[in-house]
């Protein structure tokens, strides 16, 4: 009896497996991110979103940190300071998150009603279906799919 109470001990204090290969997010504290300068953070913060959000780099699926960097005459360790505090997570999210919200807009524009998932992802700058159905199930906490379904039938309703 005590074997059985055991093991379902066991497999409460499991950690729940998460889809799509996602992990746990882990806090770590690098010096690097305190030691630049906030005059400098502020400025590299502005020139991030100008070139990142404002001029949609995000939606070339080869845009690297080394890219940005070099655009914004700095070293990676500087931006990767300023994204991780300013925006608080990192530059792979960041492009990530605009990337899915962005497909989140074109999934319920009726422009794009006869385009796959996979297209739309491209659209958007992800270089493959997994890379993109990952980030949008960590952000929404659901697949384009069913996101998609969601929003066709809220409409069919009205």
């Amino acid at each position: 009896m005590s074997y059985k109470l055991n093991q379902i001990e066991e497999q409460a204090e499991a950690p729940k497996k998460l889809p799509y290969n996602l992990r746990e997010k882990k806090e770590k504290n690098a010096a690097y991110r305190t030691m630049i300068r906030a005059e400098l953070a502020d400025e590299l913060y502005q020139k991030i979103v100008d070139v990142v959000i404002v001029k949609k780099k995000y939606k070339d699926p080869n845009f690297s940190s080394k890219d940005l960097a070099k655009l914004l005459k700095t070293n990676t360790r500087y931006l990767s300071a300023v994204v991780n505090s300013r925006f608080g997570m990192n530059y792979s999210c960041l492009l990530n998150e605009y990337r899915v919200k962005d497909a989140i807009r074109l999934m319920g524009d009726k422009k794009n009603a006869d385009k796959n998932i996979e297209e739309i992802s491209a659209m958007v700058g992800f270089a493959n279906r997994q890379s993109f159905y990952a980030a949008f199930y960590r952000i929404m906490g659901e697949t384009p799919n069913g996101y998609r379904k969601k929003i066709l039938a809220a409409k069919m309703k009205k």
